[in-house]
């Protein structure tokens, strides 16, 4: 478009500052006329780093360009001296830049070039300089030869191997070997300082099994240094041996060796100080002796060590704080501990700061007889001091300029004049180091210019959105007004909006709005004008589309696609099946109004789609083929999806709300069972339809709630058991005034995609969510647990992240995304924990293992992680039923509802265990479990679990529930009754039939058998066969391992664990027999119902 090809890539804020204009800085357009007369001083672009090294082998190449019109030249100072580059054959410099390269492959040593290096462009108006850039050479120097004498100490001592490697530039990386290159394991007891020596807590036998060898490796010439190795000899007062360990506890008694009280090796003493600037790494370092090997804590005086920036490294010797700032400053001590006792080294940390900038000056383009100043604001500890210069030179030895005043850190310009075009730099600086920046002021002069192409023509779709493209530039800053057919006042307001960029937008693009159009920009020096001409063009519509259709297979189907346009515009009408261009030929025909299949089959079945087209915008219908068997039953009529409804109708017109009401198509056999009302606005997503709401099929008028400054346009579509209707064709427009915000953006968060910054994202608020013009999103954050001050950025409503950048590693901060419009601001946004982003050096965090162990209506979850104590965590549940609505394609469940179906508990994690329960879950039902970081949701793990179909409760003892005894009584009672009836019934006597005269020899215990029955008489009572006669006559029956009278407090009679009836199976034939035997038996409830019959 014509706006993205000639749109200025600079940007102009206009602030007032007494009746004059204070302009900030812009760039030069692009555009070739401009550049050719637009004047700039210089500006560096490109610069080499402060400190360069440089590797010896390599030629060398110094940094330096600018841009500026005309374009700049260059020069160079070498130690504070001009450096004549043409005077040095191996020196050059790049055409049209200022870039040093210095060429050794004809000889010449690296080292003779090195010192500080400033390079300066200039042209006619202004200079601007760059950084003072150190050069050196990269150096990697030889071991010093030296012989290193044995070292012999005693078991249990302490020992420091000096390492003391040569001054190398970059300092070296240390690392200990054995002479036959295998590393030196490192652990608690042994382990390598910050400066390289090698340190033991104490010294045991086998550290002598090896000799050890420090090793320097030079980053920059890829070599490594080794150093002449050490021989240790330890002597030891018990050799080891298979059974030296038997009966100690530990290796140190085994072997005689005294224990010691720990001593701290490294610092010495127990107090030293250490210095660091703003924004390194801090690292302290702790490394005692003792026997047994001391372990290591660190502590802050009056504070906790800071959350996020921590990390022990070398087996917790040292203590290691990323990005450090003032509040770091303060006493650390470690303490080192074993059995024999504790001591304490205390560490005062001083934190200083090289300068910083809190306003770096910014290039200023004024016109003649503006006001204007450049600011030049620094901090640092110490408080650096401000030094400004003009053209490179101190500003107290520049030609005087009456225009100017500088009163410390600011310049004012008040009623500046042409030719006071200069570069101006600044320079703040203490002992720690300097700031140089270079801001220039431009002073133009130049008529307004307008950079579109003339006499555009724009074509444009009836009442759509629309953008009439002027860019302009000028200075002074030109005021650029609009005008239709030349004549009228200025176009703003109501149906037309005035941009600052010089773009004119029609909200609504309307038949009356067809015109020519004139922009004119304006300033002090004069104006310039151009046109455009916008024409409105009738919409593409298909206003008879292809219906569903059942035919005959072999039969000729006809699809009718009649379409309306606008005359001017070229139409075209193509056809799609299932969605794929449709091959047209001697039996598929494209005619005037429609498309005829001849002889369809099988394969003809589907959806046919058409499409007509023009230039600016396109209509579609669709209708679906069913080809019929011609041997399916006659009468059965085939069901098809419903025609679209039409004749939709507002009513009830109100600020929030609207009835739609519309006359239902055919049904086509199949009963509608529900209308789907879509809307469509104009605003932000033009000719996209979303869903609004569902009804039963039994209405044809529904109340629409609506939300502010949307443009409405409805469509309805009816749904039966077949499919769904083609959309009707869309209602008229309703628009609603604006409002401030009622919602927020959701699904705010906060994660680092690099160790120093945080990247907040959120999602939009959708259309119906703005509510108002020009919405803005208020990102607020600042660091968890600390007093500071919200820090806060305002982005434009499109845009759905900001990156926070220079955050301290691995750092928590609560972050607010607050949505506002012209209308006001959304109520205050909830609060959500991110994170910064951690260092590649830094150990990630994960959460793994999560378990669900579940019930029928709860679960335990539980899960392992890395993260410090007291972290949160948020476990998030939804069951199997939501979760198939929220991966259903075409879903109308809205996400608000989706998201209010899960649920979710916030834990803390403790050393111990971590752990939650959930509750009230649904018997039978498949749950997903999710357990995330709170405030970080990519660092997250899940499992699925089902519940039990049953609800159980935890188990309980049976024994003493008021249902399970109740049942034993009743139980009891029943069998009690049951045997009282049989013995009454065998107290009559008599003789009983108890099998047939048969001709089969009598066993011995049948010889009482006379005729087939059995007399129950004195002599029968003998023992039962099973039973056993005790030592006092008394016949009881075997015992038996089911029997109660092992288990209860009774005798005989009593119930066993179902209820059933254990008793005694002795008999009496008569009373006096009873009375005679006074025993047990006596008590027995059968012999006592006996006895009553």
């Amino acid at each position: 478009m014509v706006m993205q090809r000639y749109l200025l890539t600079y940007i102009g804020v206009v602030l007032t500052l007494n009746l004059h204009h204070l302009i900030r800085a812009i760039d030069v357009p692009r555009d070739p006329s401009i550049q050719e007369s637009l004047h700039q001083p210089p500006t560096i672009t490109k610069q080499s780093v402060k400190n360069y090294i440089v590797d010896p082998r390599d030629n060398i190449f110094i940094e330096c360009e600018a841009k500026g019109n005309p374009v700049p030249t260059f020069s160079w100072t070498r130690n504070g001296k001009f450096f004549n580059v043409a005077k040095d054959p191996r020196v050059s410099m790049r055409h049209w830049s200022g870039t040093l390269a210095v060429d050794f492959r004809s000889g010449g040593r690296p080292e003779d070039y090195e010192g500080e290096y400033q390079c300066f462009a200039r042209n006619d108006f202004g200079t601007a300089i760059s950084n003072k850039i150190f050069l050196q050479v990269s150096k990697s120097p030889l071991w010093p030869k030296e012989n290193l004498d044995i070292q012999e100490v005693h078991e249990g001592a302490q020992l420091i191997l000096a390492c003391n490697p040569p001054p190398g530039l970059p300092p070296p990386a240390i690392f200990w070997m054995s002479s036959s290159m295998e590393p030196i394991h490192q652990d608690k007891r042994v382990s390598q300082g910050h400066n390289g020596d090698l340190y033991f807590s104490n010294v045991l036998q086998e550290d002598s099994q090896t000799d050890y060898s420090c090793n320097a490796r030079f980053a920059f010439t890829h070599t490594i240094q080794q150093k002449n190795p050490y021989t240790l000899k330890v002597l030891t007062k018990h050799p080891p041996n298979e059974t030296s360990f038997q009966n100690y506890t530990d290796i140190y008694s085994a072997r005689g060796i005294t224990e010691r009280h720990p001593s701290f090796m490294y610092p010495i003493g127990t107090i030293s100080s250490q210095m660091v600037l703003r924004g390194e790494d801090l690292l302290l370092e702790c490394i005692a002796s003792g026997v047994p090997t001391p372990g290591i804590m660190w502590h802050k005086k009056g504070g906790d060590l800071p959350a996020g920036r921590t990390k022990l490294e070398n087996f917790d010797k040292a203590l290691h704080i990323a990005n450090v700032s003032e509040e770091d400053s303060g006493e650390y001590f470690c303490l080192a501990s074993n059995k024999v006792g504790t001591s304490r080294h205390t560490i005062s940390v001083r934190v200083k700061a090289a300068p910083f900038w809190l306003d770096e000056p910014e290039n200023l383009i004024l016109a003649p007889g503006e006001d204007g100043r450049l600011v030049c604001q620094a901090n640092g500890n110490p408080k650096p001091s401000i030094q400004w210069l003009v053209n490179g030179e101190p500003i107290e030895s520049s030609a005087p300029n009456p225009s100017r005043e500088v009163t410390g850190d600011t310049i004012m310009f008040r009623d500046i004049q042409s030719g006071s075009s200069a570069v101006y730099q600044c320079n703040a600086s203490n002992e720690h180091g300097y700031l140089l920046a270079n801001a220039f002021v431009s002073v133009l002069d130049v008529i307004p210019r307008i950079l579109a192409p003339r006499n555009q023509l724009i074509k444009v779709i009836l009442n759509n959105r629309t953008l009439l493209n002027c860019p302009f530039f000028g200075s002074p800053i030109p005021t650029l007004r609009w005008f239709k057919n030349g004549q009228g006042s200025t176009l703003h307001g109501g149906n037309y909006k005035a941009h600052e960029n010089g773009t004119l937008e029609i909200i609504r693009a309307r038949k009356e709005d067809q015109g020519t159009y004139t922009c004119v920009a304006t300033n002090l020096l004069g104006k310039a004008q151009n046109q455009v001409r916008l024409e409105i063009k009738d919409p593409t519509r298909i206003v008879d589309g292809p219906k569903d259709a059942v035919p005959k297979k072999g039969s000729t189907v006809y699809l009718v696609c009649r379409t309306r346009h606008d005359p001017t515009l070229r139409l075209t009408v193509s056809w799609l099946k299932d969605d794929v261009p449709l091959y047209l030929g001697t039996r598929i025909r494209k005619e005037d109004d429609g498309l005829t299949i001849y002889g369809v089959s099988e394969k003809d079945q589907g959806y046919y789609t058409c499409v007509a087209s023009t230039e600016l915008d396109k209509d579609t219908a669709r209708a679906h083929l069913t080809i019929l068997d011609p041997f399916l039953n006659r009468m059965t009529l085939p069901k098809a999806r419903p025609d679209r409804p039409r004749d939709l109708e507002l009513t009830d017109l109100s600020e929030r709300s609207v009835r739609l009401t519309w006359i239902p198509g055919d049904d086509n056999n199949s009963p509608i069972t529900d209308y789907i009302v879509e809307f469509e606005e104009d605003r932000y997503e033009p000719g996209r339809w979303q869903n609004h709401s569902r009804y039963p099929g039994s209405v044809n008028s529904a109340v629409l709630r609506l939300a502010p400054y949307v443009n409405y346009q409805f469509r309805v579509i009816a749904v039966n058991e077949v499919g769904s209707s083609y959309p009707s064709l869309p209602s008229e427009r309703y628009h609603t005034n604006g409002a401030r915000p009622e919602y927020n953006p959701t699904g705010v968060k906060g994660a680092g995609t690099a160790k120093n910054n945080m990247v907040i994202s959120w999602t939009p608020l959708s259309a119906t969510q703005v509510y108002g013009p020009n919405l803005r999103y208020i990102v607020k954050w600042r660091r968890r647990d600390t007093r500071e001050s919200w820090s806060n950025r305002t982005v434009k409503g499109d845009i759905s992240q900001y990156t926070v950048t220079q955050t301290p590693i691995y750092t928590p901060y609560e972050i607010k995304v607050q949505a506002v419009n012209d209308y006001g601001m959304a109520p205050e946004a909830d609060t959500v924990i991110g994170y910064s982003g951690e260092d590649s050096g830094v150990g990630k965090h994960f959460i793994w293992d999560v378990k669900a162990s579940p019930n029928s209506n709860w679960a335990n979850i539980t899960w392992n992680h890395t993260f410090d104590p007291d972290t949160e965590f948020v476990v998030e549940y939804i069951n199997s039923k939501h979760w198939e609505h929220m991966n259903a394609a075409g879903s109308l469940m809205p996400p608000e509802i989706l998201s209010s179906l899960r649920g979710n508990k916030t834990v803390k994690s403790y050393p111990a265990k971590t752990y939650v329960e959930l509750v009230d879950l649904t018997p039978g039902e498949k749950y997903m479990v999710r357990v995330f970081l709170k405030g970080n949701d990519t660092i997250s793990s899940n499992v699925t679990f089902e519940t039990s179909a049953a609800y159980t409760k935890p188990p309980r003892d049976i024994a003493t529930q008021g249902w399970f005894i109740g049942l034993m009584c009743a139980i009891a009672l029943l069998v009690l009754i049951l045997l009282i009836v049989c013995f009454i019934k065998r107290s009559r006597g008599g003789k009983y039939p108890v099998r047939e005269n048969k001709d089969v020899p009598l066993d011995p215990d049948d010889q009482k058998v006379d005729n087939g029955s059995f007399d129950y008489s004195d002599e029968d009572n003998k023992p039962l066969q099973g039973s056993q006669t005790s030592l006092d006559g008394t016949i009881k029956q075997q015992e038996s391992d089911d029997s109660l009278v092992d288990y209860g407090e009774g005798g005989e009679g009593q119930f066993n664990e179902d209820g059933s009836f254990i008793g005694q199976y002795t008999v009496k034939k008569d009373k006096e027999e009873t009375e005679g035997n006074e025993s047990s038996e006596a008590t027995s409830p059968v012999n006592a119902i006996y006895s009553l019959a």
